[in-house]
Formats: structure tokens, sequence, C-alpha cells
């Protein structure tokens, strides 16, 4: 009986290629849980073109002073996840991050914000909107692309994008 990944998936566990991959979709309380808070944004790509939007799925860690984002390119459910995204304190990203290399790799999400292209899904209440923009806007992002634009498959390119009206700190 020939049976497809997705089939697979749906009766509890996969032994991919018998590598010995488990794949269990019943698993609750782990690190992918709590990815809840979903934005879109465009990236600034290494080569100076507008990538996106990108759907980030994101939650807190570190006590809340950094979020981590999943990055896709759509919301369908089979999306390749294309990113990984850190919004981190500013205090905390600055204090730790030399200039130099904040200004190779970092974007301030404030700047990013007051372009206009940032959106927040998924939550119906401004209130709750704006308090979570403000939030965001305390933070600096950085963003590690992990699988090209017109890739078949990632081979193991990571660039560094940055927002879109990116500005360099001279302090």
């Amino acid at each position: 009986m020939k049976h497809t990944i997705k089939t697979i998936l749906m009766m509890g566990v996969i032994s991919l290629a018998g590598l010995g991959f488990l794949v269990n979709p019943a698993m609750s309380a782990g690190p992918a849980d709590g990815y809840d808070i979903h934005v879109q944004a465009p990236h600034m790509m290494a080569d100076g073109t507008v990538g996106g939007p990108y759907h980030h799925y994101c939650k807190g860690i570190q006590g809340g002073e950094i979020l981590q984002c999943l990055l896709f390119q759509t919301t369908a459910p089979d999306a390749k996840l294309v990113a990984v995204e850190y919004f981190i304190a500013k205090d905390l990203a600055r204090k730790n991050v030399p200039l130099i290399q904040w200004n190779r790799a970092f974007h301030d999400h404030q700047v990013e914000i007051d372009t206009g292209r940032v959106v927040i899904l998924d939550i119906e209440d401004p209130k709750e909107v704006k308090a979570l923009a403000e939030a965001a806007g305390k933070t600096d992002g950085v963003i590690f692309h992990l699988w090209g634009k017109d890739q078949v498959v990632p081979d193991g390119t990571v660039t560094i994008p940055t927002s879109v009206g990116h500005v360099y700190r001279t302090k």
C-alpha cells in the first residue's frame, strides 16, 4: 500500500527514509508551542531588493527580553520555514553587539514600524495591537534567511537582510 507523507503523518509517526527521524503530531508542551504573535513585514534583502512580506510567528523567551520568530512566505500549512528573526530589547542588543556588527546585521524596529509596512495580524483589539507595536518598537532585530527565494532546497547559505527603512546608528 502506498502512503503519502501526509497520510503517514496523520497516522502519527513517520520515519524519514529509514533515517530514524520521528515526527509525532500529538506532541505538546514543547519548544514549538506558543508562536502566537503574528506579524507581517517585508525585508531589505542582502542583494538590495525588497523581499516578502514575510509572516513572522513569534513568542517570548528569556523573560520577554527576546522574541524569537519563525518566518514563512505564506500562511499555508505546508509553508517553508525561510528565516528566523530575533527581536531583542534595545538595551540588551546595544550593550552586547558591537556598533559595527549592529550596523551590518541589526535594525531598529521602531524605524521599521514607522515605515508603515509592518502589520500585526490575528489581533482584533486596536489597544492590544498598539501595545504590541509599542513593545516591538523598543527592540532591535536580526534576521537569518535560510532558504533563498528561487532555491529548490536550502543549500546552507545564510543571508542577513535588514528592514526596509534601515538606518545606520552612529553610537
